[in-house]
């Protein structure tokens, strides 16, 4: 069961996941695309329990990837935690590197300690804690870096721009890694498969800066007399950076700032 799967995140969950099990997901919205779809409900956070599409597909994983009021999601998901105690499942977490925004000095690992000073990130932090409580077979903490990739929201931010002639915001003195929503949706399918438990960060092995990989993705897109506006929040650098460490996943399954970059073009 996906919550959110019309999302960007969670729709690709959804292509990658249905050839190979029963996948249920949730949208927010009525939508002609999934109205008629039995495998898609219609549910609204801010204005629905979750009690009943739990009990009626009785899901054996369930992944968070929506979006919405942090109160709401916040209840939804003391919701989800009271459900997966009491029956044979796990919660699949997709958390964020904003948990860390507060360290500006070195990258984090995934358990070294959490700490935020965004709203974004403090909100992160307190569902992560919520389910840091529970048995470690009942949960999945997946903390994601910036996605770009063709198509991603990131990377059509840029083409928009580009076309329109806005300039482009690019950060030079944060460290960042990143990865594509195709690397993230292999990744959770294996962690399924191989029933794998605990925190994983599912970004980059390298690291670059957050102008770098702008400027290296508009390079590939073949841009040319860019507008950009450099903004900075400090004199030295300040990383924004989640790597692997405690949870490696395999070589195929790993991605470098290269890659990240090449896919940001559709091959033809």
């Amino acid at each position: 069961m996906i919550l959110g799967g019309s999302g960007f995140i969670g729709h690709g969950l959804y292509q990658e996941l249905y050839p190979y099990y029963n996948v249920h997901c949730t949208y927010s919205r009525p939508n002609a695309q999934y109205d008629q779809n039995h495998k898609f409900h219609l549910w609204d956070v801010e204005t629905e329990p979750l009690g009943f599409l739990l009990e009626n597909l009785n899901p054996d994983i369930i992944i968070s990837a929506f979006r919405g009021d942090f109160a709401a999601q916040t209840n939804a998901h003391h919701e989800l935690i009271t459900h997966i105690l009491t029956r044979d499942c796990k919660l699949l977490f997709l958390s964020s590197a904003n948990v860390f925004d507060a360290f500006v000095n070195f990258p984090s690992y995934e358990y070294d300690k959490t700490f935020s000073l965004s709203i974004y990130g403090k909100f992160k932090i307190n569902i992560e804690n919520a389910l840091l409580r529970l048995p470690n077979e009942k949960y999945n903490i997946l903390r994601i870096p910036m996605i770009f990739g063709a198509d991603s929201p990131r990377v059509n931010s840029i083409k928009e721009a580009y076309r329109s002639g806005t300039p482009i915001e690019v950060f030079p003195n944060v460290v960042i890694n990143a990865t594509t929503l195709a690397k993230i949706t292999q990744q959770i399918h294996y962690i399924i498969n191989q029933e794998r438990t605990g925190v994983f960060h599912l970004g980059s092995t390298d690291l670059t800066h957050h102008e770098d990989l702008i400027l290296d993705i508009c390079e590939k897109l073949e841009f040319s007399d860019l507008k950009i506006t450099q903004v900075y929040e400090s004199n030295d650098d300040r990383y924004l950076a989640i790597l692997p460490k405690a949870n490696m996943l395999p070589k195929h399954l790993q991605i470098t700032i290269q890659e990240v970059i090449d896919q940001s073009v559709v091959i033809p």
